[in-house]
């Protein structure tokens, strides 16, 4: 089971390279960090389990935050009644197109490997399109709008070493493209 003191620290050098590839079939280790990953996200938005093991809730993890530079991420994404409106685990993702229009969470973005919070907007474009493999390797393309969009392009940015307060803007934090999409 992974633990909070299993999620690796911005700071830490996994977090800022660009994961590799992985080859199928996935290993057995490969197949076992996928279900951890998942499962922990499953257990921190349950709030007992979370509060008995002290976990920060997640809607998404990816590889490189528990220190495997590997391109794998699991998401579980829930709506603002809690009822899951996305999951999957992505292997060596990538974005197929992406809106121009953008979209930005109204209470900004947090991370499991960012113990500070970081004031700002986070924009990200409103809608996705992509392709990915399972974790037994099927392939997938997928059409992703608002807060599963945001989610993904969060978890994709990990596979390609980035963190979401490099998109923040440096000089105004809370300044938006025209037309952007606030989701609350």
């Amino acid at each position: 089971m992974i633990l909070m003191h299993d999620i690796v620290r911005d700071g830490d050098p996994v977090l800022r390279q660009v994961a590799k590839p992985l080859t199928f079939p996935l290993s057995e280790h490969y197949q076992k960090l996928a279900k951890d990953m998942m499962e922990y996200l499953i257990n921190s938005q349950d709030p007992q389990i979370a509060k008995k093991h002290q976990l920060r809730a997640g809607v998404g993890l990816a590889a490189p935050q528990v220190g495997e530079g590997v391109q794998m991420a699991a998401l579980l994404v829930p709506d603002d009644k809690g009822k899951i409106i996305f999951k999957e685990v992505y292997v060596n993702p990538t974005i197929e197109a992406e809106s121009v229009r953008q979209a930005c969470l109204e209470e900004g973005e947090g991370c499991l490997s960012v113990d500070k919070v970081i004031d700002g907007f986070v924009p990200r474009p409103d809608k996705l399109t992509i392709h990915y493999y399972t974790v037994d390797g099927e392939e997938k393309t997928v059409k992703l709008k608002d807060y599963p969009a945001i989610v993904s392009s969060h978890e994709i940015d990990h596979l390609q070493g980035h963190l979401f307060y490099d998109r923040i803007n440096k000089n105004q934090p809370f300044d938006l493209p025209e037309n952007t999409v606030v989701i609350s």
